[in-house]
């Protein structure tokens, strides 16, 4: 998801922190195997693909 997301970021100008989940018990203990989610803070996105529509429109609403 991250790499299909570089396109969006670069386009809109975001930043974008990946995260290795197997790293942090406590991520792991969030998410498990639905992974790979997309968050901006605490707000879910996405999960295992990326909704560039969904996006696109949760990016408008907060910029």
């Amino acid at each position: 998801m991250g790499v299909a997301l570089l396109p969006l970021a670069s386009e809109l100008n975001f930043h974008i922190e990946l995260l290795d989940v197997d790293s942090d018990p406590e991520l792991v203990a969030r998410y498990g195997a639905n992974l790979p989610v997309l968050l901006h803070g605490s707000k879910e996105l996405c999960q295992y693909f990326l909704e560039i529509a969904k996006v696109r429109d949760y990016l408008g609403k907060i910029c």
